[in-house]
């Protein structure tokens, strides 16, 4: 173990930072030093001891072909948390914990397999034969599941233990572990509750260099555990490699579904077709509900008008003369009247 970490390697990462003597837990005091300016100081060579006892027991379960599910969804845990169990074929969840990851897997497993069709179905082009809006759907909702469950698509069956950083954010996690009795390896920060922890790494789970160290030491344990497992004879895949068999069962259903895909784009545009033929037969069938007088009496409305048109001159010049012969005449009356 000393080749792994040593003491210096501890402090340089600042493993021996807890937090404020506020915020802590009394479970924890076994595992403290003491506080130096209001900050508890963990005690490294406990530290070093338990890091060891849960370094044998991830490589020992690694060697039998055991895996370890990296959890840890903090943000500066999650780049630690993705590369670090990539690099050593374990399953992870490092951007939220989804309420029964692990006691309600069936379902979960589910999700996994729906993005995995997903993503055949984009790889294949179907996205693009659909309308726009679904694709649209579809491809939201595979981005999602990326995001969620991408860790763990190749995870098959429940891990045989878990690697928990920062207990208290991820106590859902630990609760779903214990609950199916599953071994938790956990860092433990001052703050901690470390009762339900199976293995205890008294450290500072907070600190970016301190998770990068710890999550790099877990790894080295399953790399060295692989290792193992391979000279012994175990079959140990590496998750995200996939067998000849796998690869050749992938590219039948994809081409499976890439005919299924082209037949049904061909199935629709016969239907869109068939409908529109059916529009304008239907449009073709109804007959001419307008009159057929319509035209001829527009026809003497407008005949009509331009005589009026015409004989508006002379009938205004017979008006305008009329009405002076009526101003000439006097009325009796009046003429009466002057004499």
């Amino acid at each position: 173990m000393s080749a792994v970490v040593t003491m210096s390697d501890l402090l340089a990462a600042g493993v021996h930072f807890g937090h404020q003597t506020r915020r802590w837990n009394p479970k924890m005091e076994r595992f403290l030093w003491g506080e130096r300016n209001g900050i508890y100081i963990i005690d490294l060579r406990q530290t070093l001891q338990l890091l060891e006892d849960a370094y044998a027991y991830v490589r020992d379960t690694v060697a039998r072909g055991g895996t370890i599910l990296f959890v840890g969804t903090k943000r500066q845990a999650q780049y630690p948390i993705q590369r670090h169990a990539a690099a050593c074929g374990m399953p992870y969840v490092n951007q939220r914990w989804l309420g029964g990851m692990l006691t309600n897997f069936r379902t979960i497993r589910g999700r996994v397999t729906k993005m995995l069709e997903y993503e055949r179905m984009q790889a294949a082009g179907d996205f693009d034969n659909m309308p726009k809006k679904e694709a649209l759907l579809h491809t939201r909702e595979l981005t999602k599941l990326q995001r969620n469950l991408n860790g763990i698509r190749n995870m098959d069956k429940l891990p045989d233990a878990v690697f928990v950083l920062d207990t208290p954010k991820e106590h859902i996690a630990v609760a779903e572990a214990v609950r199916l009795k599953l071994p938790v390896v956990a860092v433990a920060d001052s703050n901690s509750d470390p009762d339900p922890i199976t293995y205890v790494i008294p450290g500072n789970d907070d600190a970016i260099r301190s998770t990068e160290l710890l999550c790099r030491v877990i790894a080295d344990a399953a790399l060295e555990g692989r290792y193992m497992a391979e000279r012994s004879g175990v079959a140990v895949a590496p998750a995200g490699e996939r067998s000849p068999e796998e690869e050749a069962r992938i590219a039948a259903q994809q081409a499976e579904a890439q005919r299924a895909a082209m037949a049904e784009a061909a199935a629709r545009e016969a239907r869109i077709a068939a409908d529109q033929a059916a529009k304008a037969a239907a449009a073709a069938a109804v007959p001419d509900m307008r009159p057929a007088e319509a035209p001829a009496a527009s026809a003497d409305a407008g005949s009509d008008t331009a005589s009026d048109d015409a004989d508006g001159p002379s009938a205004h010049a017979e008006s305008v003369s009329e009405a002076d012969d009526a101003e000439t005449e006097t009325p009796p009356s009046a003429s009466q009247g002057a004499a």
